[in-house]
């Protein structure tokens, strides 16, 4: 689990072929004291397993299914990333809650100076956008953000100098594609709302939670 805070911004040093998944060598920017073999790291979102850790430098087994949903496929040697630890039980929650599972990918449609801000556009498709709300979260690259706007294939963000500073998201151009992670909680909720009925243990019928049973219920 992470929280969306980026610790570091990291640079892959180094990519092999492993089947059709692949193997990265990162640098992290930062030393990795603490960390050891099997931790969780989110790299530009993603979650991660580290199989070797020395200093700052780290690597990572990443899956077909990782290197198929995610912009992974297409990163090059050189190529800065974002890079988060796993969340501790003790740490504050500055962001929000990730998992990084990533639901797919998003292009860059424009970034236009506001203020002191910088207002990135996006476009999506509707199997993500389902999940977007106004004032919600959305991981973009493993950063916790909130939407400003969004509607059925668009959403906005607004990027303060010290996040465009510190992570990849300030370097990012136009037509790019980046990782996004929608809030967990909407999908469970939606989850939950939408199941059909179902049988418990003891064979008795789960109603399913509607407006009629909210109505019933006194929730509304």
């Amino acid at each position: 689990m992470f929280t969306g805070i980026i610790e570091g911004l990291g640079k892959i040093s180094n990519i092999r072929s492993a089947g059709e998944g692949k193997r990265f060598s990162i640098d992290a920017g930062f030393t990795l004291d603490g960390s050891k073999i099997g931790d969780s790291i989110a790299v530009n979102g993603a979650c991660l397993t580290a199989v070797t850790i020395a200093k700052s430098r780290f690597e990572v087994d990443v899956s077909p299914e990782t290197v198929d949903k995610t912009t992974l496929k297409n990163i090059k040697i050189g190529d800065p990333v974002n890079i988060e630890r796993a969340l501790r039980l003790s740490d504050r929650l500055d962001g929000h809650l990730v998992s990084g599972h990533i639901d797919g990918t998003a292009r860059i449609t424009h970034k236009n100076r506001q203020a002191n801000a910088i207002i990135v556009g996006f476009t999506v498709g509707q199997s993500i956008a389902r999940y977007l709300i106004p004032k919600g979260s959305v991981a973009i690259d493993g950063i916790s953000l909130t939407i400003n706007t969004c509607d059925e294939h668009n959403f906005e963000v607004s990027i303060i100098p010290h996040t465009a500073d510190i992570t990849t998201i300030g370097s990012r151009h136009v037509g790019d594609a980046v990782n996004i992670e929608t809030d967990m909680l909407g999908k469970y909720v939606e989850n939950f709302l939408t199941t059909p009925n179902t049988a418990d243990n003891n064979g008795n019928t789960k109603k399913p939670v509607n407006m009629e049973f909210l109505l019933k219920t006194g929730f509304i």
